[in-house]
């Protein structure tokens, strides 16, 4: 017999290249994935924003090695009796980057102040609830996700 404490622990994994056709693909597996195990739509479409945006930093900022070696994604999706909570996993070989200690984006006033790019993150954030970053080994591993209230 469980008491009210019980959690339902769903993981999956996906290993992509490091290109944009891998990209898009490990997108639409993750909402498909996120969606088989009941996660509400506006989470869904969140995390995907999320992860393509990380997916889409380390192409762009990793480094040679990051473009060598394979990208690993975890997933994880826990019900609990009143909250859900999915985690995503992005596990890189490029050179190392904790994105949980960058600076807030402060948006530009005007025009002249605006930059090009930067908004990853900013994105990244506004669509998590949490992110956390380790460097193991040569890999880094940012993890996010996002909780819900279950009705």
């Amino acid at each position: 017999m469980h008491n009210g404490s019980h959690t339902d622990k769903q993981v999956e994994t996906l290993a992509i290249a490091a290109s944009g056709d891998d990209i898009r693909r490990a997108c639409a597996w993750l909402a498909a994935a996120l969606r088989q195990r009941d996660v509400p739509g506006p989470q869904v479409e969140c995390l995907e924003l999320a992860l393509h945006e990380a997916l889409a930093n380390v192409l762009a900022h990793g480094g040679s090695a990051a473009l060598a070696e394979l990208i690993c994604i975890r997933i994880e999706v826990r019900g609990q009796a009143t909250t859900g909570e999915a985690r995503v996993e992005v596990r890189d070989a490029g050179i190392p980057f904790d994105p949980t200690r960058t600076p807030k984006h402060t948006p530009a006033r005007t025009l002249a102040e605006a930059q090009f790019g930067g908004l990853g993150l900013p994105l990244i954030r506004r669509c998590s609830d949490w992110m956390r970053y380790r460097r193991e080994g040569d890999r880094n591993h940012f993890m996010f996700g996002t909780r819900w209230p279950k009705l």
